[in-house]
């Protein structure tokens, strides 16, 4: 089946979350990407747990796995001047480019976006470092959790008068970063096919993750207002919180934005009728005495909004993810047999769900070299012994 990115050739020099997680969406999309990786610095979440079988290698984690999802690996030495010029070839056949790097990096390399216009003017270039590429912050370095801190999500986060928790996880890598770099990437593509015309595009990280705090930025420049940490609580809602239930450590989550729900809650609890601030404790003890799924099929029943908190062997047995054909097995040739996730979105006349498991390390260097650069087993070999292709 035809994919909406189909034909669509993007070099990807991107690595660790955001940025592979953004040419992954594309590649699922049918775009063709081509990973550009080095045995002399490996990408950093090739190295990260959990790795399949509990055996750690370079072609083993399912971190990396899950971000690389039907891509090509080519091995390019950018420290040699002959993998660069290769880099550039490759690039001329292109519609796409992206990198994660800090600012300066791909220029330093011979391979920032004048150099790429050159040879190909029709380039769409994102780079997307922490702060961008102007500014007097434009060095600093740092990973999700850096720019949760930054931005002020971390601050939004735990128990009010507490310190704050965090998000458990990168957050900017996950949802805001790699989603405003796609959709910045197919933008500018179509503008490219409309005019002819190539793109750079200069995304701060930093900026796309407080594009997603849009309200409380608003509340405190215009009114001066810091809303501060809710915990588990929701504004505007009459109440709202996660509970432990009965079993091992599980949990449920329940919102009543109205009354309405709330007296439902009270009526499947079997705890009389009041206020949240009378009964919290009352609810809080007959929650613990209920199996987290159970009530909430209960509460759901009756209109409330609730659901169990699933541990991970729960969320891959999750109903509602089955029926979306959510998670896809992909035999890889190293991990055998592998769960991936497909894309948080469908469309009616279109696949768009991986094809092919995360590549091994430099997997495709000499189909690449053979079919794009036109280069001989010879010159290929030849490539290898000099460090170019490695």
């Amino acid at each position: 089946m035809r994919r909406p990115l189909t034909g669509v050739r993007v070099i990807d020099f991107s690595w660790v979350g955001a940025g592979s997680y953004a040419t992954k969406i594309l590649a699922d999309l049918g775009a063709e990407v081509i990973k550009i990786e080095s045995t002399k610095k490996v990408d950093g979440i090739r190295l990260s747990p959990p790795f399949a079988g509990g055996r750690s290698g370079v072609n083993r984690s399912g971190y990396f796995a899950d971000r690389n999802t039907s891509k090509r690996s080519m091995l390019l030495n950018l420290k040699e001047p002959a993998a660069v010029d290769l880099a550039l070839k490759l690039i001329a056949q292109a519609e796409l480019v992206c990198n994660n790097f800090s600012a300066g990096v791909m220029e330093r390399l011979g391979l920032g976006y004048e150099a790429v216009s050159e040879v190909n003017p029709r380039i769409v270039y994102l780079s997307m470092s922490m702060n961008g590429a102007t500014g007097p912050e434009r060095h600093a370095r740092g990973y999700g959790a850096m720019m949760s801190a930054i931005t002020g999500l971390h601050h939004l986060s735990g128990i009010p008068g507490l310190t704050p928790t965090g998000t458990g996880t990168n957050y900017p890598d996950h949802i805001p970063n790699p989603g405003h770099a796609a959709f910045a990437m197919l933008a500018a593509l179509r503008h490219s096919r409309r005019t002819g015309r190539g793109q750079r595009i200069d995304m701060a990280q930093t900026e796309a993750m407080l594009a997603t705090l849009g309200a409380e930025l608003l509340d405190w420049t215009a009114n001066g207002n810091d809303r501060a940490p809710l915990g588990n609580s929701g504004e505007g809602l009459y109440w709202q919180d996660v509970l432990p239930t009965a079993g091992d450590d599980d949990w449920i989550a329940i919102s009543t934005p109205t009354p309405r729900e709330w007296e439902v809650l009270l009526a499947t609890l079997g705890v009389a009728a009041g206020a949240p601030a009378v009964r919290r404790d009352e609810v809080a003890a007959a929650v613990a005495a209920r199996n987290n799924h159970e009530l909430a099929h209960a509460l759901q029943a009756g209109g409330v909004a609730a659901a169990p908190v699933l541990s991970p062997p729960e969320v891959i047995a999750d109903p509602q993810l089955e029926h979306r054909e959510h998670w896809r097995v992909l035999e890889h040739p190293e991990m055998g047999r592998s769960l991936y996730n497909g894309q948080p979105f469908r469309f009616a006349r279109h696949e768009v769900q991986p094809t092919t498991p995360a590549p091994l390390l430099g997997q495709h260097t000499d189909e690449i070299c053979e079919e794009l650069l036109g280069l001989s087993p010879q010159q290929i070999a030849h490539l290898r012994t000099t460090d170019v292709l490695s």
